[in-house]
C-alpha cells in the first residue's frame, strides 16, 4: 500500500518533469524538422557536380576562353540559377561521364543523353529538354548521295548514342558496315579523310559541323530519335531531378530557352573560317594552359616514379626472396596492364568500390607514377646487376661493409647505366599524359580537342599540338643528355 501511495504522490512530479523535459525539448525538435520551402525550390541551396561530353557541339564544348559552353551548358546554368543552386561541371566524353555517374563521381549527367527505355532501368530521367533526330552526313566531295550510296560502305558512328542505334537497325536494309568512334570530331576526321563514307550523329550536331565549315553534306531524311534528358542513378536524388524540371519550365516561359537554342543553332552562330597563323594565335594561349598541366602532371608523376624505382629496385637486388617477390608482383601488375587500363581502373573503379573519389589530375598522377615506377625499379635493378660482381667482391675483401660497398662502389657505376634508361622513361612518361585526356584531364591533347570540337579544323591542330610536343620533348632530351654528359664524362 505504501508503495502504491509513493506512486500516486509521485505520479504529478513526473508528469510536470516529463511536460518541462518535452518544452525544452521542443525548439530542438523544430531544427531537427526541415525547414518548408516558401518558393519551392527543391535544391536551393545545394551544390551538385554534372558530368558531361567533352566535344558534342553545340551541346557541349569549350569556348575560346576554355569555359565549357553549348546548349547544354547554358541550359543547365540558367536552371541553376532559376533554382538557387551551384554546379560544378565536369568535361569527361559521354561514355566516361556515364560511368563516372554509375560510380558517384558525379551527381548527374547532362551530356545529350537520349531518354530510352533501357536507360531508365538504370537511371531517373528529367523531362525531355530537347527533341532530337539522326542525320547521316557524307564529305562534300565524295559521290555519296543517298543512304542506297552507302551499299558495300562503312559508317562512322558514335559509341553509345542514338545514332549509333539508327545505324545498326538500318545497315542491313542499306548494306554498309558501321565502326565506332568516341566523339563526333573523329567521325567527321574519319569521313574528311575517306575511311568512311558518311558518319551518323544527332541533327543539330551534323548540322552546326557544317555550319562551322566543315566540308559535309547531309544524306536522307532526319529520322526521329527520342529526346534528353538529365539523368541520375535511379532513386539517389529526386530533389535535382524536380528542381531542374521546374527550373526547365520557368526557362521555357521567360524566354531564355528559345534564346539559348538561337544562340547556337541560328544564323548568329555561323562564323568564317580564319587562316593558319590567325587560328594559331587565337588557340595558342588555351594550348599553353594545356601544356602546362601536361608538363606538372608528368613532373609529379617523374619524381614519385623515382622513388618508387629506387625503392623497389633495391628490393629487388637485396637477396630476401619476400622482399624481391614483392617487388616482382609489382612490377608484374603495372608493366603486365595497359596504361589507359590503368587510368580507367584508378578513376572509375577504385571509387566504385570504396566510395572516394578522385580527381582526373590525383588519378593521373597516381596512375603514371605506378606504371613509370615499375619500369624504373627494372631500370634501377639492371644498373645494379649491370655492375660486375667482382667490384663488390672486391669492395667487401677491403673490409667495407655491404651498404658502404653498395654506395661508394657499385651505386656511382650503376647510375651511369642506368642514365640513359631514365632519361628514355622521362619522355615516355610525358607522352603519356596525353592518355590522361580520356577522364578530363585538361592537358595539351584534351586542350587539342576541345578546339577542334569547335572549329573542326583538325589537320591544322593536330599539326600545332604535334610541333608543340616535338619542341618540348626535344629540350627535355637536349637538357637529359647534358645531364648525362656530366654522369658518364
Amino acid at each position: 500500500m505504501r508503495h502504491l501511495f509513493d506512486r500516486h504522490r509521485r505520479a504529478p512530479a513526473v508528469v510536470a518533469l516529463t511536460a518541462m523535459l518535452l518544452l525544452l525539448a521542443a525548439p530542438f525538435a523544430r531544427a531537427a524538422t526541415p525547414a518548408p520551402n516558401p518558393n519551392n525550390k527543391p535544391a536551393q541551396g545545394r551544390h551538385y557536380v554534372i558530368g558531361t561530353d567533352t566535344t558534342f557541339a553545340p551541346f557541349e564544348f569549350r569556348s575560346e576562353s576554355g569555359e565549357m559552353v553549348g546548349i547544354d551548358m547554358d541550359l543547365l546554368r540558367a536552371i541553376a540559377k532559376d533554382q538557387g543552386f551551384t554546379v560544378d561541371i565536369r568535361s569527361l566524353g559521354f561514355d566516361a561521364a556515364v560511368q563516372a555517374l554509375q560510380s558517384r563521381q558525379v551527381d548527374a549527367v547532362m551530356a545529350g543523353m537520349s531518354i530510352t527505355d533501357a536507360r531508365k532501368q538504370v537511371f531517373d530521367f528529367s523531362d525531355p529538354y530537347y527533341d532530337s533526330g539522326v542525320q547521316f552526313a557524307a564529305s562534300k566531295s565524295s559521290s555519296v548521295a543517298s543512304m542506297e550510296d552507302l551499299r558495300g560502305k562503312r559508317v562512322a558512328v558514335k559509341t553509345g548514342t542514338a545514332g549509333a542505334d539508327y545505324a545498326e537497325s538500318v545497315k542491313a536494309q542499306y548494306g554498309f558496315t558501321t565502326v565506332a568512334f568516341g566523339q563526333t570530331a573523329d567521325m567527321v576526321n574519319d569521313v574528311s579523310a575517306g575511311s568512311s563514307a558518311a558518319y551518323v550523329d544527332d541533327f543539330p550536331v551534323v548540322a552546326y559541323s557544317i555550319q562551322q565549315g566543315a566540308p559535309m553534306k547531309l544524306i536522307g531524311d532526319k529520322a526521329p530519335a527520342g529526346s534528353y534528358g538529365v539523368g541520375v542513378n535511379k532513386g539517389t536524388d529526386p530533389e535535382l531531378i524536380e528542381a531542374f524540371n521546374q527550373g526547365l519550365a520557368n526557362v521555357r516561359a521567360n524566354g531564355q530557352y528559345d534564346q539559348i537554342l538561337a544562340k547556337y543553332l541560328g544564323e548568329q552562330g555561323a562564323t568564317e573560317r580564319s587562316g593558319f597563323f590567325t587560328l594559331l594565335a587565337d588557340t595558342f594561349p588555351t594550348l599553353m594552359k594545356g601544356l602546362g598541366i601536361t608538363v606538372a602532371a608528368a613532373a609529379f608523376s617523374l619524381v614519385i616514379a623515382m622513388v618508387l624505382g629506387i625503392v623497389f629496385g633495391f628490393l629487388k637486388v637485396s637477396g630476401n626472396a619476400v622482399l624481391s617477390g614483392l617487388a616482382s608482383v609489382y612490377v608484374w601488375i603495372f608493366r603486365g596492364t595497359p596504361v589507359l587500363v590503368q587510368v580507367f581502373f584508378f578513376y572509375f573503379g577504385i571509387p566504385a568500390v570504396t566510395g572516394v573519389t578522385l580527381t582526373a589530375l590525383t588519378a593521373g598522377v597516381m596512375t603514371l607514377s605506378l606504371n613509370a615506377g615499375a619500369y624504373m625499379t627494372e631500370i634501377v635493378r639492371g644498373g645494379i646487376q649491370g655492375v660486375d660482381r667482382g667490384q663488390m667482391e672486391a669492395a667487401r675483401s677491403l673490409g667495407l661493409p655491404y651498404l658502404k660497398s653498395m654506395r661508394k662502389v657499385v651505386l656511382p657505376q650503376a647510375i651511369k647505366i642506368m642514365t640513359p634508361s631514365f632519361i628514355n622513361q622521362f619522355i615516355i612518361t610525358l607522352k603519356d599524359t596525353s592518355l590522361l585526356a580520356v577522364i578530363g584531364l585538361a592537358e595539351l591533347t584534351y586542350m587539342g580537342q576541345q578546339i577542334i570540337a569547335r572549329n573542326f579544323r583538325s589537320f591544322e591542330m593536330w599539326l600545332i599540338i604535334g610541333v608543340i610536343y616535338f619542341i618540348v620533348i626535344g629540350l627535355l632530351t637536349v637538357a637529359s643528355n647534358q645531364v648525362d654528359k656530366r654522369f658518364n664524362k
